[in-house]
């Protein structure tokens, strides 16, 4: 996932780089001085806040003590961030999406899901692979649009989660559309116009059936 961070701070004590006049410019290493901090508590910064630790911790691991910033940048910093200090994904506005070390393993498990996410996906991933005669287009898919959808609708430690549960019930939508478009013509093949009628048949509820009983917790 893309990171969009203001660096500008890193470049103020670069060698060969001329340090721009930036009123209130102090080093990193100077955070918890005296002068610094009343500069922070005066522009409104709660120094104790989680946002502003995940900020200040981003910053530090980009540059390192020596490094220049001022007030503005640390704001900037900041809004990346909720008050809870999660990463906010800057496509969507939402936070809780960002994939760490931490939180990689508790991803990838199988959680309950908004029905209207599902129908979504079911009706999108239809309409595009008879769009698409089955091939993966991803300059027209509209599939993010789902995801977001999603993730607007669910609890924030949750939202990797359901990406991870809503990508088991997109593939078993497809997997479904492909095995009813071979039955329909077993000579067809992906790029091939998928044949009249051919997934008319298919129901979102027989392939969730299908795919809970492959699940060892049901979705």
């Amino acid at each position: 996932m893309s990171r969009i961070i203001d660096y500008s701070y890193l470049f103020q004590s670069i060698p060969g780089i001329k340090k721009p006049n930036i009123t209130g410019s102090f080093q990193l290493s100077q955070l918890n001085s005296g002068s610094v901090q009343a500069q922070l508590k005066a522009a409104g910064i709660n120094t104790n806040s989680k946002q502003y630790k995940a900020a200040i911790k981003e910053m530090m691991q980009n540059g390192n003590g020596a490094m220049f910033t001022n007030i503005q940048c640390i704001k900037n910093s900041m809004k990346c961030y909720d008050q809870d200090g999660d990463y906010i994904d800057p496509t969507n506005g939402l936070a809780g999406l960002l994939v760490t070390e931490e939180n990689e393993s508790s991803r990838k498990r199988i959680i309950s899901i908004p029905e209207s996410s599902k129908l979504e996906m079911f009706e999108q991933t239809k309409k595009e692979f008879l769009r698409e005669n089955g091939i993966l287009n991803g300059d027209t898919t509209k599939r993010s649009d789902v995801y977001t959808n999603m993730y607007r609708n669910v609890k924030k430690n949750d939202r990797l989660a359901a990406g991870y549960t809503m990508e088991k019930y997109e593939r078993a939508y497809r997997q479904a559309f492909l095995a009813a478009a071979r039955k329909a013509d077993p000579d067809w093949e992906i790029g091939k116009a998928v044949k009249p009628g051919a997934l008319d048949g298919i129901t979102r509820e027989s392939i969730e059936a299908n795919l809970k009983r492959t699940w060892s917790v049901r979705a």
